[in-house]
């Protein structure tokens, strides 16, 4: 398929799809005439690589990662090495990090909120109570 199928097909742009070659993390075919030929998988593997983005990995650390998913699944390969695995999980303490720092984040602003609704609150008002989801 052509570079602009796989963007629709993706959602994603041709410009990230061009990207995406530039770090070695999508590999086409060329056509006789040059043009990007992009085989079915490509489609499951643009979708893979966008989760990894999502989880806050960056270009290098997604093109040591790849060789080790397989595409269709995402589930491991047997050839992930023992260094690989050890940055993965520093990257996910990481993840776990900013998870925790955004829930504190959100509990004080419940506090704030929740305080601020008391005092400009008027007989009748009918006061929501911050949604904690």
């Amino acid at each position: 398929m052509r570079i602009g199928e796989l963007a629709r097909r993706t959602g994603v742009s041709t410009r990230s799809l061009r990207y995406y070659e530039d770090q070695g993390l999508l590999v086409p075919d060329r056509t006789p005439g040059g043009q990007r030929d992009y085989p079915e998988q490509a489609v499951d593997r643009v979708i893979r690589i966008q989760e990894l983005y999502a989880a806050g990995l960056h270009s290098k650390k997604i093109a040591e990662l790849l060789p080790c998913m397989r595409d269709a699944d995402g589930g491991p390969s047997e050839i992930a090495t023992p260094r690989l695995v050890a940055d993965l999980i520093t990257e996910r303490d990481r993840i776990d990090r900013k998870i925790n720092d955004l829930v504190n984040s959100r509990e004080i602003l419940d506090q704030v909120i929740r305080t601020a609704s008391r005092d400009t609150a008027q007989p009748g008002d009918d006061l929501q109570t911050p949604s904690t989801s």
